[in-house]
């Protein structure tokens, strides 16, 4: 059992919460959206209505899997707990098994376009990636300069 957090209110991290990983991700959900957008808008006027809905899911399983990733790492942030190896191997394993069979499942039935959907998981993942990446980047960058 773990004590209560006896701090004041003003020095207590603000809790995780659904809402509150909305509002932190939410340029990484505006770009799902407009990738999706994009997808169906050059698809669908070449007729390829299969092939732009199989990017267009492997955007949102990106998606999906960015804001579980964020979310659990939001609340281990928030609880103050320092995290084991393995339970962050763990969680990583489970999380990606899950999505690796949900995702090649989906492909299969909508094979071949379906392979679009493994195309649309990766682009996203590349460009979520290079997103939160480079704000890190340069908070790197300013504490090798000070």
């Amino acid at each position: 059992m773990t004590s209560p957090d006896t701090r004041p209110a003003a020095e207590r991290p603000e809790r995780a919460s659904v809402l509150r990983l909305l509002r932190d991700q939410r340029k990484i959900i505006l770009l799902a959206v407009v990738l999706a957008v994009a997808v169906f808008w050059i698809a669908g006027p070449m007729g390829e209505w299969r092939l732009g809905t199989a990017l267009a899911i492997g955007v949102a399983l990106g998606l999906v899997n960015h804001l579980v990733t964020e979310y659990w790492l939001l609340r281990l942030i928030t609880s103050g707990r320092e995290p084991s190896r393995g339970a962050i191997m763990r969680s990583t394993i489970v999380r990606l098994g899950v999505l690796t069979v949900f995702a090649v499942g989906i492909a299969v039935l909508l094979w071949p376009e379906g392979v679009a959907l493994l195309l649309g998981l990766a682009i996203f993942r590349l460009i979520a990636l290079v997103m939160t990446g480079l704000p890190l980047l340069q908070e790197l960058k300013e504490m090798n300069h000070s």
